[in-house]
C-alpha cells in the first residue's frame, strides 16, 4: 500500500511502521487511525513479517489524536434526530477503538518504541503493543482529562491491567506527564534507552531475537497471552490444551529439535 500518514517497510522478518507526520508531532488525524489499521492487518496477512516495530518520525512519538479530528465529530455525527445522532457518534468512537485493537487483533508481536511525547491518543495506542520500549526523553500523559472528557478508545481498559490500579488512576485523574525513568518503574515500559538512536539499535535486536523464533509459536503465545489476561486461569488452560493439540506437532517443533541435536541455529519457515 501507499500510505500519506505512515512510513512502513519490511526487512529481516521485521515490519517498521512509523507515524510519519513529524511536522504535526505525528498528530493522529483521521487517515492515520485509518491507516493504523491497514498497515497492522497488512502485518498480521503478511507471512514474511513476523514481528513489527511500532515508532514515530521526527521529534515525538505522537502529541495524540488531531484535535482538527475532534472538531469534526460534531458535523459528522449530526443528524435531525437526537437519538440517531448519538449512535453515530457511538458508532465512531467504536470504530477508533477498532483501530487500535488492531495491534492486539494482529497475530505478530508489536513492539513499541517511544521517544519524545506520547500523549492523549499515543497512550491509548501503545497499551495495544506486546512491548513498549523506551527513549530517555520520552513522557507519556493521559491527556484526554485535560480536555474535560473521559478517555475512551482504550486507556482506562488497558493500563490498569500494565500498572498498579493506583497508579492507573492518578495518572488518568490529574494527566500529569509522566518521564520515561518513572515509566520503567512502574511497569509500563521495558527498558529506557539513553537516547532515541539506542532505543532503535536495541528494539531491533529484540525484534530480531523473536523473528528468529518459530512464527507458528509466536502467533501462539500471543494468542495465549491475550487471552489468558481476558480470562480464568482454568480457561486458559483449557484453550492452551486445544491449541496445542492442534498445532504443536508441527514442522516447526520437528526443526528446533533438530537444530538443538545438530548444535546449529533452527530455520522456519514463514
Amino acid at each position: 500500500m501507499t500510505y500519506q500518514t505512515l512510513d512502513v517497510s519490511l526487512s529481516d522478518g521485521v515490519a517498521r511502521v512509523r507515524l510519519n507526520r513529524p511536522e504535526k508531532a505525528n498528530a493522529m488525524s483521521r487517515a492515520m487511525w485509518n491507516e493504523i489499521r491497514e498497515a497492522f492487518r497488512w502485518v498480521d496477512v503478511t507471512p514474511e513479517a513476523r514481528v513489527a516495530i511500532l515508532s514515530g518520525n521526527g521529534a515525538h512519538f505522537t502529541s495524540g489524536i488531531d484535535l482538527s479530528l475532534l472538531g469534526s465529530v460534531q458535523a459528522e455525527v449530526t443528524d435531525a434526530c437526537e437519538g440517531r445522532s448519538r449512535e453515530k457518534l457511538r458508532r465512531l468512537i467504536l470504530d477508533l477503538q477498532d483501530t487500535l485493537t488492531s495491534l492486539e487483533r494482529c497475530r505478530k508481536p508489536v513492539i513499541a518504541a517511544v521517544h519524545g511525547a506520547c500523549i492523549g491518543g499515543g497512550v491509548d495506542l501503545v497499551c495495544c503493543a506486546d512491548m513498549r520500549y523506551a527513549a530517555a526523553d520520552a513522557t507519556f500523559q493521559v491527556k484526554e482529562i485535560d480536555l474535560g472528557m473521559t478517555a475512551d478508545v482504550g486507556t482506562l481498559q488497558r493500563l490498569p491491567r500494565l500498572i498498579s490500579d493506583g497508579l492507573a488512576r492518578e495518572l488518568a485523574y490529574t494527566g500529569r506527564k509522566v518521564p520515561a525513568v518513572e515509566a520503567a518503574g512502574m511497569g509500563l515500559v521495558n527498558r529506557v534507552y539513553d537516547s532515541p538512536e539506542q532505543l532503535a539499535s536495541g528494539v531491533s535486536e529484540t525484534a530480531a531475537a523473536i523473528a528468529a523464533k518459530s512464527p507458528l509459536a509466536i502467533r501462539g503465545t500471543k494468542e495465549m497471552l491475550i487471552y489468558a489476561r481476558d480470562h480464568s486461569v482454568a480457561d486458559g488452560l483449557n484453550y492452551i490444551a486445544t491449541w496445542n493439540a492442534a498445532m504443536l506437532m508441527s514442522a516447526d517443533l520437528r526443526e528446533a529439535f533438530g537444530a538443538a541435536m545438530e548444535r546449529r541455529e533452527p530455520r522456519f519457515p514463514d
